[in-house]
This record gives structure tokens, sequence and C-alpha cells, in this order.
């Protein structure tokens, strides 16, 4: 049976104001897979993401708590809305620590996703991936920009 959830966190070298404006702002996404994407940041907007090889993606969002939280639920297939079977929920939190920011995402639904074990299984692991890297671009990214802005 696949796992229910990924949870993932890492400590960023930035404010939390940077980290927030590198995690929701399209000209700052490309650590998130190499993605452009349209962002609607409000509760009922939506985020589409696009992928060159992938595709487009579509995501709604649920909560908007800036600079601190965004909660939004995301189909897992191309050019598709988000609907039970096919989407799972992502919650980005940020909290101060230190002079920097722990960045925490926690993606559920999979148990809930159509298909098979093997394919939900297929479907964390390359989620769980996907954070790992997106994640280390992200903060990269994000200390970067902290530095610069000194």
């Amino acid at each position: 049976m696949a796992t229910e959830q990924i949870e993932y966190e890492v400590l960023v070298d930035a404010p939390a104001e940077i980290v927030w404006e590198v995690l929701t702002e399209p000209e700052h996404l490309a650590w998130f897979g190499g993605a452009n994407a349209d962002v609607d940041l409000r509760p009922g907007g939506t985020i589409i993401f696009h992928w060159q090889e992938h595709g487009h993606f579509l995501a709604i969002v649920s909560a908007v708590e800036h600079p601190r939280r965004v909660v939004f639920r995301w189909a897992l297939v191309p050019d598709a809305a988000p609907a039970p079977g096919n989407s799972t929920e992502v919650e980005f939190t940020l909290t101060a620590e230190g002079g920097g920011t722990r960045l925490r995402v926690v993606e559920s639904g999979f148990a809930a996703l159509s298909g098979s074990d093997a394919d939900r299984a297929g479907m964390v692991a390359a989620n769980q991936q996907a954070w790992t890297a997106g994640f280390a671009a992200l903060s990269a990214r994000a200390a970067r920009l902290a530095t610069r802005r000194g």
C-alpha cells in the first residue's frame, strides 16, 4: 500500500519574506523542477505549473497566510482540474529559525489516488525525489537573493 503523505523540510539561510517570495512568485518558480507558472495566490485562485517535458498542471489555492503558510490542491495528471482520485494537497509552512527559515512541505492524499498500489507508490517516490531536489534549488536561490539584498 502506498504512503499516505510526504513530509520534507529544510532550513533555508534567508528570512521568511524572501523564502515566501521564492516559494510563491512566478519569476522565482524555476526551483520547482524547471517549471514556470501562472499564479493567482488567494483562496480559490489557481496556479498553473508549466513544464515543457511534462505539460501543464493545475492547482487550486485553498489557504494563504502571508508569509507563513500556503496550501493548494493540485492535479497529478496534465491538463486536468484537481478532483478526487487525481490530486493531492500540498501545504507549505515557513517558520523563522535563527537567522533563517524552516520550510516544510506536507503533501497528502496519495492513498486516495486512482490506480494500482504500484502506481501510487511510484507517484510517492517521484514526488519525494522532486521535493528533495526542489527544496535544494529553492534554498540556494533564496540564500543568493538574501545575500544580494544584504
